[in-house]
């Protein structure tokens, strides 16, 4: 068991309230009237979650994007949000960070409600958190409701992150769609809202496809299995698509897709990947071209 995971083991114990959902979700779902608030909040850390040399616009923008994706796995629409700066002591920094913040927040409707700012000490890593609020009016999906029988989607191909985060660490000045899947990740939005009312369950990849999937296999009671892993045409001309890159590619973080589940009848109502199948028992199995590969033994991002 991770560092994570047995502190979430104990944060457990004080999270007493429904709408926290045991802390098995991304998201707190609190009832108000006669809609839910969808809560959600994400800390992005230098050195952790970014390089030190990512540009601080992208940086603001994914901070923004992050959270963002949180509300899309549930079908929720915006509806603003708090920040906690540390201060980094470079006012330009700070200016073009706050303008990459301001991109995202102002394409996706979200305003900025408040927040909260700090001087880190000299020499420190920079840190932010972003909470975001949404509001759903329908069906909201969590990741505990997959069943036996249904099909398992996935809204793009997975592996482009984690390749753009190895170029720009290899260059900081490197560009391209890999590039900017990493620095810039795409909030899925509106196709949370459209798959809200007929998803078993959803949630986003944040984390890799297959420690994500295996999660929401744990969550529902329930085992996956994975027979596709969809690879984009850009990460394929860098890397190929053998077995080894598309394990890698499932392992990656920061696709910030959508990962969901359908009943077999039920045609997606969007363009999705069919990337597996749900069935009763526990755990998760892959498959690459047909036969049944050992998984690997870190499944994706774990925090320690």
């Amino acid at each position: 068991m991770s560092a994570e995971s047995r502190f979430l083991t104990l944060l457990r114990l004080l999270a007493h309230d429904p709408a926290a959902q045991g802390l098995v979700d991304d998201v707190a779902i609190l009832p108000v009237g006669n809609s839910r608030l969808i809560l959600t909040s994400d800390t992005m850390v230098e050195g952790v979650h970014y390089l030190a040399s990512d540009p601080p616009a992208d940086i603001g923008w994914k901070l923004a994007a992050v959270n963002l994706s949180d509300l899309a796995a549930k079908g929720a629409r915006p509806v603003g949000c708090l920040l906690n700066y540390a201060l980094s002591g470079d006012h330009a920094w700070d200016e073009a960070f706050i303008a990459g913040l301001g991109d995202a927040l102002d394409r996706h409707a979200m305003p900025l409600l408040g927040g909260d700012t700090v001087k880190m000490p000299d020499g420190a890593p920079r840190s932010y958190s972003l909470t975001a609020i949404g509001e759903a009016t329908g069906a909201v999906p969590t990741r505990t409701g997959a069943r036996p029988g249904d099909r398992l989607y996935v809204t793009g191909p997975v592996g482009d992150a984690g390749i753009g985060l190895d170029l720009a660490r290899a260059d900081p000045a490197a560009i391209g769609p890999l590039v900017d899947a990493y620095r810039r990740p795409r909030p899925r939005l509106a196709e949370g809202t459209l798959l809200a009312p007929f998803a078993t369950a959803m949630m986003d990849v944040s984390d890799g496809l297959l420690i994500d999937a295996s999660r929401m296999a744990q969550a529902s009671g329930v085992a996956i299995t994975i027979d596709h892993i969809p690879l984009s045409p850009a990460l394929e001309k860098v890397r190929g698509a053998s077995t080894a890159v598309q394990i890698a590619a499932a392992r990656a973080g920061d696709d910030y897709e959508l990962l969901f589940t359908l009943p077999r009848a039920v045609p997606p109502p969007i363009r999705a990947i069919p990337i597996g199948d749900v069935a009763a028992g526990s755990g998760l199995t892959l498959l690459i071209d047909g036969a049944t590969v050992p998984l690997p033994d870190r499944l994706g991002w774990e925090h320690g």
